[in-house]
C-alpha cells in the first residue's frame, strides 16, 4: 500500500491531477478545498472516496482513497484542535492525518495527550506537523522532541529517519521551502508508524514539486 501526504498550498482542485500520477492508494492532503463544495467534476470524481475536515471550505485536511479502500471515520473529538483526521483503513489499521496549525507542535502535542490511549503500534500518523527539533526551545515542554519521544515509546517511529539513519533536527532533505525559496528549506512533514510497516519512504524532488507548492510530497510504501 502506498500512502502520500502533501500540503498542496491551496487550490487543490487545480493540482489533484499531478498528485494522482503517483498512483497511491491513499492521499492525505493538507490545505485542500472541501470537495463537496466544488463544482469541478474531475475533483469531485477524485474525491468519490474521501473524508474532509476544515474551518473554511477553501482550506482544510482531506483523505482521498482508491475506490478499493474502505475509509471508516473514527470518533475522536478534536476539542477545537486543528486539524486532525483519524480514520480506519479496511478494518486493519488506523491512520491519523495531520495538519498542525499555530501553535503547531503544541497543538499536536495536546491532541496526542488526549488520545494516546487510542494509539496502536500498527497505526500510521502522517502529515504536516509544522515542526522540527531545531525549534524545541520556542515551545516549552510541548515540543517536537517530547512528541517524538512519546511516539517512540509507543513503537511509532519516523519513517524518514528510519530509512535515512539521520537524527531528528539534522535532516538533509527538506519537505518545505519558505516562500518557495530553495535557500530557506526545512523538514517539517513526517510519517510515524511501526518499523515493520516501512518498506520504503521518500521525500519527492523540489525540482518537480516547487512549481505546485511550498511543500514536497512524502511517500510511505507500506508492507500491508
Amino acid at each position: 500500500m502506498k500512502i502520500v501526504s502533501w500540503n498542496c498550498n491551496g487550490k487543490f482542485r487545480e493540482k489533484y491531477r499531478e498528485i494522482a500520477k503517483l498512483r497511491a492508494d491513499i492521499y492525505v492532503i493538507e490545505e485542500c478545498e472541501n470537495p463537496d463544495q466544488q463544482d469541478d467534476p474531475g475533483y469531485r470524481a477524485f474525491a468519490e472516496n474521501a473524508l474532509w475536515i476544515g474551518e473554511k471550505p477553501s482550506k482544510g485536511l482531506g483523505i482521498f482513497a482508491d475506490e478499493s479502500i474502505r475509509l471508516s471515520p473514527k470518533s475522536w473529538p478534536n476539542y477545537c484542535l486543528r486539524n486532525f483526521l483519524p480514520v480506519n483503513i479496511n478494518g486493519k489499521f488506523d491512520l491519523l492525518g495531520v495538519w498542525a496549525c499555530r501553535p503547531y507542535i503544541e497543538e499536536y502535542c495536546v491532541y496526542q495527550a488526549i488520545h494516546k490511549e487510542k494509539y496502536t503500534p500498527n497505526m500510521v500518523i502522517i502529515g504536516d506537523f509544522n515542526s522540527n527539533k531545531i525549534w524545541d526551545r520556542g515551545h516549552g515542554p510541548r515540543n517536537h522532541s517530547a512528541v517524538v519521544r512519546e511516539l517512540n515509546d509507543m513503537g511509532l517511529i519516523s519513517a524518514y529517519h528510519y530509512v535515512t539513519g539521520e537524527e531528528q533536527g539534522e535532516e538533509l532533505q527538506n519537505t518545505f521551502y519558505m516562500y518557495r525559496h530553495k535557500d530557506r528549506g526545512f523538514h517539517i512533514d513526517y510519517c510515524f508508524t511501526n518499523r515493520n510497516n516501512i518498506r520504503a519512504f521518500q521525500v519527492l524532488s523540489s525540482d518537480v514539486w516547487l512549481k505546485y507548492s511550498d511543500h514536497m510530497p512524502i511517500v510511505l510504501d507500506m508492507a500491508h
